[in-house]
């Protein structure tokens, strides 16, 4: 079935389109039928040139101030129903943040519709179908949306690049949708940004990833002067994240962020599946382990037996020697 109309919801921070909103609007392009997105920031208006430049020809602009604060799972749905009751599209894409993922269920519910999460891929051959994985990352399937729409689903993080069309700047159409007062109780009232010295984990050419074979917490500043010295950041594994030993932003996974860097480095981990669904896209993968059945070695482009801990301080010397 042709599609009519493509939306995606685009969250917006610094007054840009989040990256992973970007990476969808380029993979609706291939999609067919018209692109539009809905943003929801007092900020959207200085975003839609973004939107427009990846391919948005229309951006639903709400720019209520009080969406700054609200925690936008209530209105963002409230909006979205509105605005699909209107303009019926026949698919809304979401990125897979904490954000999109509670508009997206509340909206699902409000619409009674069905809606895929984890999604890798969306394509439109006599339906529109989600590549989601499984049991693990272990499986792919394909999944098609049946019966009335919209068709609902959220995307991990770089299943697909961010490019350009060359497109011009959009339409904006202001969205008028009153902020109900049931969802001006619940306020974001502090903001903490992690302080980072090198590349965003997400964005890093090379990530180094730290796992319960380090032994103890304070062996990740290895981690951290060999990031350094390569240009690289460092990530975790859900265990050592669990136990409190990094914060919740560096993991790695299904449940944490997914990464493709050029070269992943794995040092002490065991390479559950959990894991391994949010790195196994990297070109080159190096796993370091005592465990010589180890399954991240079944991933491994170079596979080392041996002590995490000294196999990286070896490196780290030989870095510095190189480097004077």
């Amino acid at each position: 079935m042709p599609l009519d109309r493509v939306w995606v919801f685009a969250e917006v921070l610094d007054g840009q389109p989040i990256t992973p909103a970007l990476e969808l609007l380029t993979r609706a392009r291939s999609l067919g039928g018209t692109v539009e997105a809905v943003c929801l920031s007092p900020e959207a208006e200085s975003a839609a040139a973004a939107l427009g430049d990846h391919g948005a020809t229309t951006v639903y602009a709400g720019t209520d101030p009080a969406y700054a604060d609200l925690l936008l799972g209530g209105p963002g749905a409230d909006a979205l129903a509105a605005l699909a009751a209107e303009h019926s599209p026949d698919l809304i894409l979401f990125p897979t943040t904490y954000t999109s993922r509670d508009v997206a269920g509340r909206l699902a519910a409000k619409l009674d519709v069905p809606v895929i999460s984890n999604g890798l891929d969306v394509s439109v051959d006599g339906g529109i179908s989600v590549e989601s994985s499984i049991f693990g990352a272990s499986q792919n399937v394909s999944t098609r949306f049946e019966g009335r729409g919209p068709a609902l689903a959220l995307i991990r993080p770089k299943s697909f690049a961010a490019e350009p069309s060359g497109g011009g700047a959009p339409r904006i159409v202001p969205v008028e949708v009153p902020i109900a007062d049931q969802h001006r109780s619940a306020r974001v009232v502090e903001r903490v940004i992690d302080k980072a010295t090198g590349p965003k984990l997400e964005e890093a050419p090379i990530v180094i990833s730290g796992g319960r074979g380090l032994g103890d917490p304070k062996n990740f500043a290895l981690l951290e002067e060999f990031a350094s010295l390569v240009g690289g950041a460092v990530g975790a594994s859900r265990a050592v994240v669990d136990a409190g030993w990094v914060p919740y932003a560096m993991q790695v996974g299904q449940t944490g962020k997914t990464v493709k860097p050029t070269v992943y480095i794995a040092c002490g981990i065991s390479g559950a599946m959990q894991h391994t669904v949010g790195m196994k896209g990297a070109k080159n993968i190096v796993a370091i382990n005592k465990d010589a059945d180890a399954p991240i070695f079944k991933l491994a482009d170079l596979g080392i037996v041996g002590d995490a801990l000294k196999v990286v301080g070896q490196v780290i010397e030989e870095l510095k020697a190189r480097q004077g």
